[in-house]
């Protein structure tokens, strides 16, 4: 909980996200990437022949870590701008270098660069989630690759899958957002050095000559890490590269919502459950209940995580001209909501993956119910090899059929439509044959297969040596 209870306390950073996607978006950890940026801003203009002295980069470089928010709050007050009470905050502790720091730049060149910085490291820490989610439900296919279960369609029963192979439905949708957010990485680069408009009129003046310009912006994506610089920007780095990671995100979103809904399903059919703790309280006034709260919280998350995505692209289509302040208090929002969103669900998708629990028994009886209906075509087709007409025959499956259904919803607790076949003259066929028409192993075709070529070709290859695909999840709350 908070340590100011007269505080809103916000929930994802007191209930959901982890102290480590809290953290890349610390004031702490921005005030230090700023300090760097203003550091090899100040080392390449002296590489590249302006006149920054040694030792006001020394002063910089140990003055890097004293940084006082405190102190930066009360110059914001004054000066009611956040990046020039850095500016100043900065040249108090380090005064050799005041005269050098942010030398040629505009408040973008730290807003900016350092955004783009948060949003690798965050893009980087989501893939490690998703990785843990994909870990998780790889072992659960595997080890429920063959268990025949009621397939569904339109939430109605239909031809038996496999346990496993459902998982893999789900596993299939966080791979792909795994290639969706390495496309995002892939494209980040760095805003550079570029000026108030992005013309680099001020580094051009300052260093001479567009060569050194380039050369400029070069050493920085490199000290960065970046494979280069955006071709033409504002003020600002393309406001579609927010709209792009957060559509990613979003993605996950719709992938993890998937998941918890089929969860909540399964675990009011009785069929599958999430993890529950011995001394977990299902409810204040009905004791006995297991109620599926993780499942419910993913889709709670991530139903806000979509609806951030939509933040992203309606910021990036209203930046008239160069730029427009209108997306400043937009984006201290909905990019680090966004971020702890999709870290809080990926965590709980990785536990409930981690800890699913199947029913058999419960599983076996629920397709023992709907199980003779679904083997309607292979009993028309063994009725037709043994001489019937397929018309006729369907005819008589049509009534054998709604009898046994009719059946069913007066109470009995048991499908005697085999028993009507088998009673019936004219498809030949007696109960032994149909109970072998009728083997649930036999009616989930390949699933097993499927299971076991889509965890080889595709989940193991993405999880060898992955950094945090087997981690485990301690859930806050």
């Amino acid at each position: 909980m908070s340590d100011r209870p007269e505080a809103y306390p916000h929930p994802l950073l007191d209930r959901y996200a982890s102290p480590e996607m809290a953290a890349v978006f610390s004031p702490r950890r921005q005030a230090l990437q700023w300090r760097d940026l203003w550091i090899a801003l100040a080392e390449a203009e002296r590489e590249l022949g302006v006149s920054v002295s040694g030792e006001a980069i020394a002063a910089m470089r140990a003055a890097r870590d004293r940084v006082d928010l405190a102190r930066v709050a009360e110059i914001e007050a004054e000066l009611r701008h956040d990046v020039m009470a850095h500016v100043h905050h900065f040249g108090e502790v380090a005064p050799e270098a005041r005269g050098h720091i942010h030398l040629g730049a505009t408040s973008c060149f730290v807003a900016d660069n350092a955004g783009l910085l948060q949003h690798r490291e965050a893009l980087r820490l989501v893939r490690r989630r998703l990785l843990a989610a994909v870990g998780a439900l790889a072992r659960f296919a595997r080890e429920h690759a063959a268990e025949p279960t009621l397939g569904y369609t339109h939430l109605q029963p239909a031809q038996p899958t496999t346990v496993g192979k459902r998982a893999c439905l789900w596993m299939q949708d966080l791979v792909s957002d795994v290639e969706a957010v390495d496309r995002a990485l892939a494209d980040l680069r760095l805003r550079g050095a570029r000026g108030t408009t992005g013309t680099e009129a001020s580094f051009l003046r300052l260093l001479g000559d567009g060569e050194k310009v380039d050369r400029l912006n070069e050493i920085l994506a490199e000290r960065f890490e970046f494979p280069g610089v955006y071709d033409v920007v504002g003020q600002t780095y393309p406001r579609k590269v927010d709209q792009r990671c957060l559509a990613a995100l979003a993605g996950i979103g719709a992938s993890t919502a998937r998941f918890g809904h089929d969860v909540r399903l399964l675990q009011a059919f009785g069929e599958v459950e999430e993890p529950f703790g011995d001394r977990q309280v299902g409810s204040s006034a009905m004791p006995y209940k297991r109620n599926p709260m993780r499942s419910e919280r993913i889709c709670a998350l991530a139903r806000h995580l979509c609806v951030l995505e939509l933040d992203a692209s309606w910021t990036a289509s209203v930046q008239w001209m160069e730029r427009t302040l209108d997306d400043s208090a937009n984006r201290r929002i909905a990019l680090p909501e966004a971020y702890l969103c999709a870290d809080a669900v990926l965590q709980l998708v990785a536990n409930v993956g981690a800890g699913l629990v199947v029913h058999p028994a419960v599983i076996g009886e629920r397709l023992a119910r709907a199980l003779p209906f679904l083997v309607v075509e292979e009993v028309l087709l063994a009725g037709v090899e043994a001489g019937g007409d397929r018309q006729e025959l369907h005819e008589r499956v049509r009534r054998h059929a709604m009898e046994a259904r009719r059946r069913l919803d007066e109470g009995a607790s048991d499908n005697d439509f085999l028993d009507r076949v088998a009673a019936d003259p004219s498809f030949g066929l007696d109960r032994d044959r149909l109970e072998a028409l009728a083997r649930p192993e036999g009616l989930v075709g390949r699933a097993p297969e499927q299971v076991d070529r889509f965890l080889r070709i595709r989940v193991d290859p993405l999880l060898e040596g992955a950094d945090g695909s087997g981690e485990t999840v301690t859930l806050r709350v």
